[in-house]
């Protein structure tokens, strides 16, 4: 056991105390080899050591230091036996204590120093910063300046294109006034030639000088005039004491002279019982000499203009069937099918008792024998004809056939049962026949149609009137059977009412019968009278 363990309480002081400068020995070397050890405070710096809490522990230290001391100087540790020890040990920490002191001198120092590094190294970052901030700045700015100059020569790309383009335009328009210059040029010769030709001797029509042109229309008065045809006035006049019509070119018509080109080539060939009659033409002033028609066109019978009485059921059927059978013989002519292109109630002449006739033939077009199918068009470089009546396919393609006069016809067609306008007529007839009403549908200036017979043929027309040329049915193999069929009927009814001596008049001056049908077509009639008219009327009427 040591010796120390063993002394008694009051020698326990001074053994602490011998022993203490040994021990404050060793602590001396201990901190000697710390304060001699390299301290990088770099590292410290860059490992955000807490600089001031350093400085209040080594303040710590200090007071701790010093409180031992004074400690050591307490009355109670003055035994003259340890006198000498005491002031060893007070002389060592006095020393140790001196060199504390310089040694926390240099450690506040280089405390000092690192906070001011550390500060100058925050600042040295936050200059990066705003450095790389700048840079960036800049970068877009060149990013910027480069968009902008793609775009500036994307812009002079463009505008050389523009002036390419505006070249080539200004260029293909020179052509194209050289062409249309050319092309007048070539009408101009191709009109002489045809006046020149018609000037000569041809005996498929007469010829009539504009003297007795002139006589007979009374030098053009408009007392003689009876209508305004597509290019030109038409005239009442006695000929060769025939009372005839005069159509006279105007001088402004464009296409005029062309037109009366091919009128007269068309009807000086042609002779059927359906086509208005050429009698004659005056080539030099562009007069038209045709049979005279006493009922005017089916356009105005059909409006009532005048308050004309209004045409039969039957005498409709009649009209119908005629128009196609002069239709299909334009089709039909040789060598090559002709396309009349503006087939039109207007266009249709009626004479004193009601038989009507095809004319104006002005814009017929010959085309080759294979339009007659499906499969061969014939193209146009430009349409012709009257809105609401133009085939649709040819308005929109230029490919012309002789389909495309049967859509024309399925809208007169509807337009001789309802007498309306051709605008929306097709819809407004399937929309009521869908709904039942398609009674107060059909002109009711007649007052015993026969609905069954009137709806057949209402759904005839309107598959005329189909929009692809390829729906609607073939001329000659089932639209003209089925009008003739109707036709007959109309016969039929006209020589019973004449066989039995019936007189039943509809509001006219035409013998009508009443309805050739079972009951139940009379019940119809009487539950349409009684009903209200329906929105379909309003409708077709507003069109």
């Amino acid at each position: 056991m040591p010796d120390y363990l063993n002394t008694s309480a009051r020698d326990k002081p001074l053994s602490i105390a011998r022993s203490a400068p040994n021990n404050l020995f060793m602590e001396k070397l201990n901190f000697a080899n710390l304060s001699g050890s390299s301290v990088d405070y770099g590292s410290s710096f860059s490992d955000d050591i807490d600089l001031q809490g350093l400085s209040f522990q080594s303040m710590n230290i200090g007071s701790s230091l010093e409180f031992s001391s004074a400690s050591v100087d307490s009355p109670t540790s003055k035994p003259h036996s340890v006198t000498g020890v005491n002031r060893e040990l007070e002389a060592e920490m006095r020393k140790l204590k001196l060199e504390l002191k310089q040694t926390m001198e240099m450690y506040s120092n280089a405390c000092k120093e690192a906070v001011t590094a550390k500060q100058k190294a925050m600042e040295l970052q936050q200059w990066k910063i705003e450095e790389a901030q700048k840079f960036e700045e800049l970068r877009h700015a060149e990013e910027a300046a480069l968009a902008m100059a793609e775009m500036e020569k994307v812009k002079c790309r463009a505008a050389v294109e523009a002036a390419e383009t505006a070249r080539k335009i200004a260029e293909l328009e020179a052509h194209k006034r050289q062409n249309a210059e050319r092309k007048a040029r070539h009408e101009a010769e191709e009109k002489k030639k045809v006046l020149d030709a018609l000037t000569q001797t041809d005996t498929r029509y007469r010829r009539y000088t504009i003297d007795e042109i002139k006589a007979a229309t009374n030098d053009f008065t408009a007392e003689n005039k009876i209508g305004e045809g597509g290019y030109g006035p038409v005239y009442k006049a006695y000929l060769d004491h025939t009372p005839v019509a005069i159509k006279v070119l105007r001088a402004d018509a464009a296409q005029g002279r062309k037109q009366f080109q091919q009128e007269v080539e068309v009807l000086s060939c042609i002779r059927h019982p359906n086509m208005v009659l050429l009698l004659g033409a005056c080539p030099e002033n562009g007069c038209l000499v045709y049979e005279f028609m006493d009922n005017g066109s089916l356009d105005d019978r059909l409006f009532r203009k005048g308050n004309t009485p209004p045409i039969p059921w039957s005498t409709r059927f009649k009209i119908a069937a005629e128009i196609a059978t002069a239709l299909l013989f334009l089709h039909q002519a040789k060598p090559e099918p002709l396309v009349h292109r503006d087939l039109k109630p207007a266009n249709i002449l009626l004479d004193r008792n009601y038989v009507s006739k095809i004319s104006d033939v002005g814009l017929a077009r010959l085309v080759p024998p294979s339009v007659a199918d499906t499969v061969t068009q014939y193209h146009m470089t430009s349409t012709a004809g009257t809105f609401c009546y133009i085939d649709p396919e040819y308005q929109q393609t230029g490919m012309l056939g002789v389909k495309s006069d049967i859509y024309s016809l399925g809208i007169m067609l509807l337009q001789i049962i309802t007498a309306k306008p051709p605008m929306g007529l097709t819809h407004h007839v399937e929309r009521a026949i869908e709904k039942g009403t398609f009674a107060r549908l059909l002109d009711p200036a007649i007052t015993d149609w026969p609905l069954e017979y009137a709806l057949f043929y209402a759904k005839l027309a309107l598959k005329c009137a189909e929009l692809r040329r390829k729906d609607r049915p073939d001329l000659a193999t089932v639209v003209l059977p089925e009008l003739n069929k109707l036709r007959k009927l109309g016969r039929e009814y006209e020589a019973n009412r004449r066989h039995k001596g019936k007189s039943c008049r509809s509001g006219s001056n035409f013998s009508t019968p009443p309805r050739p049908h079972s009951n139940k077509m009379q019940q119809e009639k009487v539950r349409a009278k009684s009903t209200s008219p329906s929105d379909d009327d309003d409708d077709v009427k507003a069109g």
